[in-house]
């Protein structure tokens, strides 16, 4: 879970320099939607998706009742604890129409199963797992986060609102060693060495941090399964099932009884348990690439099997989504990491997407120079593949605006670039990224600010319900126009600043033609090969409709933003 850092000098774009047209021409056939969805009739392509990202955690609490398990009752650090975030609390902003009105179109968690029980104190205060990367038994969910039956309705849920799930898994590491948790046997997991990225095998066959058993992905050797984990099993009443159910796997797959196969078999079944859309692959640069492609390869075989299992539920034909964290890979680099020894294509190994770690880098550069770069690649060296993009997360040390001094520019920016968002959450709502007592990426894990967004409370100078407002409108736009994400990007002039991007696939066509820095007024655009004349266009921002005529449109941009749509 570490990250890589780029630094960067602090040069702000003030959101009132920013002015925005949006012009949308569609022209196709039907495309397939989310059964039962209110979603857009826009296709869905995780391309262009717009995937909200939050600590399971730390978003909203929707059963106090299950907030303390294992006897996790020892003091931490600041925001080292659980809060009481979980399954349920993510299912009722569904319900309440939460992620719609943000034009939110799949929803990434961090992992549910079950954590160790015990605690970390590095001297400044116990740590707790409740960020869902110390893994103790992959089988089942930990009670903090809920239940089975609880994901199941989550999943459900987010499908009737055309919104894909993804799941944050972890193969490379098990959950540290505490007096409650113990280590995994030897042939299971390395204890050492530690990383210290000079090359592959110093980034691969180590352990990330001290006291995080690593885990010998590369071995094909069979091994038993851990003896605290069989009683455990026992003591649950359900070591027989889970036996049976191994023992069908390695008997239909063929694959050794191997560490990385176990851990295989346990992720995919949330797949055909529950019909999880996607995988966000944790720490991905420090497994053998190799065991990525097995995890694609049973990961397809389970979404196809719930897939006919459940035809009435199914939004569409897209294949499994694997977006990967190969800490420090950047857009510039095309399909390749370099390890310094080696160079790794990482989408050929099961990958849609990478994370992309240059995003927030880019902040210096001018709107076209920025844009056009993320086009041309993804068009380019990335054609058929993505790249996720974030001004920052749960374990960035330099986030975009951690001060959140430009919270309007930053939701412009990101969900206006080609490529898919991540929107983290509590960027909709200019949630604070700098917690006085913190200690390391804790300050980036403070709990939703809802009290903040119930009271409109004032960061910087920003009401929070208006940069809500904000990046809402801008979300949504995004989601009903794939081209804003997945379109070719052409710079139409400079001053003012013009551009279109243009999507068209199987007889879809999305084409979106957008102006910056406009004076406020009455503005008249050149709709030339966008709109037909005639065309009765909405400005989706200040919701006034307008037609096109003469090849041009005339609009009001007082509001300094303008999104044109039909």
């Amino acid at each position: 879970m570490k990250r890589f850092s780029t630094l960067f000098p602090a040069k702000i774009l003030t959101a009132a320099g920013i002015f925005l047209l949006l012009f949308v021409f569609s022209n196709c056939k039907t495309p397939q939607s989310a059964a039962g969805s209110t979603a857009s009739k826009a296709p869905f392509l995780w391309e262009s998706a717009n995937m909200y990202f939050m600590l399971t955690d730390r978003f909203n609490n929707g059963n106090p009742a299950n907030d303390l398990n294992f006897g996790r009752t020892a003091p931490t650090a600041k925001l080292r604890g659980f809060m009481g975030g979980d399954i349920k609390g993510i299912s009722k902003k569904i319900d309440e129409g939460y992620f719609d009105k943000l034009g939110i179109t799949a929803i990434w968690f961090t992992p549910v199963v079950e954590q160790i029980h015990g605690f970390v104190d590095e001297g400044t205060g116990a740590t707790y797992g409740f960020h869902g990367y110390w893994a103790k038994d992959w089988t089942r969910l930990d009670p903090n986060f809920g239940t089975e039956a609880e994901l199941a309705e989550l999943v459900k849920k987010a499908h009737r609102h055309g919104i894909r799930i993804v799941l944050d898994v972890v193969i490379n590491h098990t959950g540290p060693v505490t007096q409650q948790d113990p280590v995994w046997p030897s042939d299971w997991v390395r204890t050492g060495p530690k990383c210290v990225y000079k090359d592959y095998a110093t980034t691969v066959n180590c352990t990330l941090v001290e006291n995080l058993p690593d885990t010998r992905t590369e071995s094909d050797k069979a091994v038993e399964l851990p003896p605290f984990l069989l009683e455990k099993w026992k003591k649950e009443g359900r070591l027989d099932k889970e036996l049976a159910e191994l023992d069908a796997f390695f008997k239909r797959t063929g694959h050794p009884r191997a560490p990385r196969f176990y851990i295989i078999k346990w992720l995919t079944d949330y797949i055909r348990k529950y019909g999880v859309d996607g995988f966000r692959c944790d720490t991905a640069k420090h497994i053998e690439e190799t065991v990525w492609a097995e995890l694609d390869k049973e990961a397809e075989v389970a979404f196809r099997e719930w897939k006919k299992a459940h035809p009435a539920e199914v939004l569409d034909n897209n294949d499994f989504y694997m977006v990967g964290e190969v800490s420090g890979y950047n857009i510039s680099g095309g399909r390749i990491y370099d390890f310094g020894d080696k160079k790794v294509d990482f989408f050929n190994y099961g990958f849609n997407s990478l994370i992309n770690f240059e995003f927030k880098s880019d902040k210096e550069s001018n709107l076209e120079t920025f844009f056009s770069k993320y086009s041309k690649l993804l068009q380019g060296p990335l054609k058929g593949k993505g790249v996720l993009n974030y001004i920052d997360s749960h374990d960035d040390s330099t986030p975009y605006d951690k001060e959140r001094k430009m919270p309007i520019e930053s939701g412009t920016r990101l969900l206006l670039c080609p490529g898919t968002s991540q929107v983290y959450y509590g960027d909709e709502t200019a949630r604070d990224l700098d917690i006085p007592g913190t200690q390391g990426d804790a300050t980036l894990r403070s709990f939703m600010n809802w009290d903040e967004l119930a009271a409109n409370s004032s960061r910087n100078g920003f009401k929070v319900k208006d940069v809500l407002a904000h990046w809402q409108k801008l979300g949504r736009f995004r989601k009903a126009h794939p081209a804003v994400g997945a379109g070719v990007h052409t710079m139409i002039s400079e001053k003012p600043y013009y551009f279109k991007r243009v999507y068209q696939s199987a007889g879809y066509r999305d084409a979106v033609l957008v102006g910056l820095d406009l004076p406020k007024g009455q503005q008249e655009v050149n709709t030339t090969g966008v709109f037909e004349d005639g065309t009765s266009v909405q400005d989706y921002y200040s919701g006034k409709k307008y037609k096109t005529a003469g090849g041009k449109v005339t609009v009001d941009s007082n509001l300094g933003i303008v999104l044109l749509g039909k």
